[in-house]
């Protein structure tokens, strides 16, 4: 058995000690234990590639292993990775651990909380690392099917429909995506659903290329945040609780892109080249649209909700200009998004639940009441628009040097659009900072409310670290990315 079925095995070991834990002390030590474990496991697998890499091991895959599963169709459990799975697996890892520790005081039914929380990350786990189409797609729907509970039940505010809404669209992609695997699979005479083995075949005629590419760049695309399929998105965080907002837009939305690249356009080469003019177009009304929107909110998880909306549609329109500088900008991007919205939504929802409120007009003076959750929230801010010294610098640099490196008068338009959203984003996060932090206290009784609790400091210490290591050193990160981004594109551009 390869090491990256422990992805899988230990979440599943999580839940079983859940459904056997007797109160909320041994829930919390199943779900420590447990992450710690996938963190430390995640580390070692990174370590663990670079030295291979190091080496001179040139194979696309590492530490892949299969067996069949369902033979009559051709279906095995697969796993392996490159670089773009690898800091997945550790993104997914940080935001599970950190997103424990921010559910820490999650009542009531705390023990089902964790359990869903759980079916949730073990959905995403596979889905990283799958090379088995079927198989990939069976941990997407694992990774989905969740959301639903997670928001109905232990959500805020319109819940039921946020819930409902959201998973009505979701089942929506995932029916544009059973067709188009079915339609790949069948169209390209494969006797194996692997998706290393179909990209080297590479026999899909063009015509059937372009009828099913819509269908899984949409399919998955409506996970990422692609105008105008986004729509589920800021009600679906605005309604999630704390940590599940935290997983839903640092490892759930990066599915979409994720798919987009190593299924779409990876398997269906010549219509990428023909079509991504028109994904191109939608992806940079996302950029803007999302930026804008984000401005004219007033409750705080709608600002972030619409502001992942621009991040992520930066990531699909970075892929679909198919240059490595880009590719690998935009797997950064997804890398350092994760990273500061679940930042975000921690803060967020440590704020809510003291103040009991989210609107920026009724907030104020917040750092003179709670000092740590405030300097997180500003380093928050400052890494979402982009400061040097934090991820976000980093990621949309290379984004933006990727893309205007594409000739032609197209896309360098397309480029300057997508760039006008840095400064949007700069005027949203610094109005909100100004509001609710510096100005007069707006409620004498905010004087009465504590700061953040040693759990709460566990989470924000965990993920501002991450967020300015990688921007102060991101070459390690970048290095690992291209090994994955490079065969990729190579299939693409041939």
């Amino acid at each position: 058995m390869s090491i990256l079925s422990l992805f899988v095995v230990i979440p599943v070991l999580m839940l079983l000690g859940l459904w056997i834990a007797r109160n909320v002390n041994q829930v919390r030590g199943v779900m420590v234990a447990g992450s710690t474990c996938l963190l430390a496991l995640s580390v070692w697998l990174t370590l663990a590639f670079i030295d291979a890499r190091q080496a001179g091991d040139t194979d696309p895959m590492l530490f892949t292993y299969s067996v069949p599963w369902f033979k009559p169709l051709n279906i095995a459990y697969s796993v392996g990775v490159d670089g773009i799975s690898v800091v997945m697996l550790l993104l997914s890892s940080v935001i599970v651990f950190t997103g424990t520790f921010a559910s820490w005081q999650l009542k009531p039914l705390t023990k089902e909380y964790f359990l869903w929380f759980t079916l949730l990350s073990t959905g995403v786990y596979g889905f990283f690392i799958c090379t088995d189409l079927f198989t990939m797609f069976m941990f997407y729907e694992v990774a989905l099917i969740p959301m639903y509970l997670l928001i109905g039940v232990w959500g805020s505010g319109n819940k039921e429909y946020a819930a409902m809404k959201l998973t009505l669209m979701l089942m929506g992609g995932s029916a544009l995506l059973i067709i188009g695997i079915l339609g790949i699979y069948f169209y390209s005479g494969a006797t194996t659903m692997n998706v290393q083995e179909i990209a080297q075949m590479h026999n899909i005629p063009i015509d059937i290329q372009k009828v099913f590419f819509p269908f899984i760049f949409i399919g998955f695309g409506v996970l990422g945040a692609l105008f105008p399929f986004h729509t589920w998105s800021p009600d679906g965080h605005a309604s999630a609780p704390t940590a599940v907002s935290m997983l839903h837009a640092g490892v759930l939305m990066k599915l979409g892109g994720y798919g987009c690249f190593r299924v779409a356009m990876y398997l269906l080469p010549e219509a990428t080249q023909q079509l991504s003019w028109i994904f191109l177009i939608l992806t940079t009304i996302s950029v803007v649209y999302g930026a804008l929107s984000a401005c004219v909110q007033t409750d705080l998880k709608y600002i972030n909700a619409y502001s992942s909306v621009s991040h992520c549609g930066l990531v699909l329109f970075a892929l679909l200009m198919m240059t490595k500088t880009s590719c690998t900008g935009a797997i950064l991007q997804m890398l350092s998004h994760g990273l500061m919205t679940a930042l975000f939504f921690a803060l967020i929802g440590m704020i809510y639940g003291r103040t009991h409120t989210r609107d920026v007009r009724k907030l104020g003076g917040l750092m003179k009441i709670m000092p740590f959750l405030s300097v997180g929230y500003v380093i928050a801010g400052l890494a979402n628009l982009g400061l040097p010294g934090f991820s976000g610098f980093i990621a949309e640099m290379t984004i933006f040097v990727g893309s205007f490196e594409v000739p032609g008068t197209f896309h360098t338009v397309c480029t300057i659009i997508a760039c006008c959203s840095i400064v949007i984003t700069a005027v949203y996060i610094l109005r909100v900072v100004g509001k609710i932090l510096f100005q007069q206290v707006s409620d004498p009784h905010y004087l009465q409310l504590t700061d953040a609790t040693w759990d709460e400091r566990v989470s924000v210490c965990c993920l501002i670290f991450c967020v300015a290591a990688l921007g102060m050193a991101p070459m390690w990160a970048s290095k690992v990315i291209e090994n994955g981004v490079v065969p990729i594109l190579s299939a693409i551009n041939i």
